[in-house]
């Protein structure tokens, strides 16, 4: 029996690995199933034992799993690079971002920043921190719920600058993307994976991961926004 490959991945990824795993079921006949939640989430179930074959997710947090024996070790391998964009309302102005001044506007004129609880989210508190903004945005930043796209809350009127990964924001309806940060104040976020240890069947997970970084695969996710390590 074809036994199902089952991986676990934060949100960012979800719409790549959903296209993938199609992909390598009807052209390499592997059965695969990807379940995305918020990273936190997703590390706190590796951590109680979920059992999973593959695990993709932001680079810190799966090396740190890594680390405590959560995967095979010689697996681990990285996969894509994801920017951080802003996005705001549809219908509304649509901000400059050619400059950190431009930046620092857009901020400051925002009534409500949407972010996320990833390491997206982190990154952009750490760099209004950098930009000196922190004390005079405090009030106004809005942490999306673990598993809840930042953007949500800009089509539902809770936000009106938000940031977050370009592959969970770019196809949100009533989101307008802005684009990425500009020049120092730039956002990335490394993916990896690996075979979980859980996995009963690590020889097939293998397989996965090597099609999951392939050229085709790459491809796919350059249509998401994200990029393969080493590329512009």
């Amino acid at each position: 029996m074809n036994r199902e490959i089952s991986g676990l991945s934060s949100m960012a990824t979800r719409p790549i690995l959903a296209e993938l795993s199609e992909h390598i079921r009807l052209a390499h006949g592997i059965p695969v199933r990807f379940e995305a939640a918020g990273g936190v989430e997703t590390a706190r179930r590796v951590r109680e034992g979920a059992q999973a074959d593959l695990l993709v997710l932001a680079d810190g947090a799966l090396a740190a799993l890594a680390a405590e024996g959560h995967l095979l070790a010689e697996t681990v391998r990285p996969l894509w690079i994801s920017q951080v964009v802003a996005a705001v309302p549809d219908g509304t102005p649509v901000p400059a971002l050619g400059s950190e001044s431009d930046l620092r506007a857009a901020l400051l004129s925002a009534g409500r920043i949407a972010y996320s609880t990833g390491p997206s989210g982190t990154a952009l508190v750490d760099l209004i921190g950098r930009l000196g903004l922190a004390e005079t945005l405090a009030d106004r930043l809005v942490q999306a719920a673990p598993g809840v796209p930042a953007g949500s809350l800009l089509s539902s009127g809770r936000a009106d600058l938000a940031f977050q990964q370009h592959s969970e924001l770019m196809d949100l309806p009533g989101v307008v993307v802005v684009g990425p940060l500009p020049g120092d104040t730039a956002i990335s976020s490394l993916f990896s994976a690996g075979v979980l240890a859980s996995s009963t069947r690590p020889a097939r997970a293998r397989e996965v991961l090597d099609l999951l970084g392939s050229e085709t695969a790459t491809k796919t996710a350059r249509a998401r926004g994200m990029r393969a390590p080493g590329e512009d």
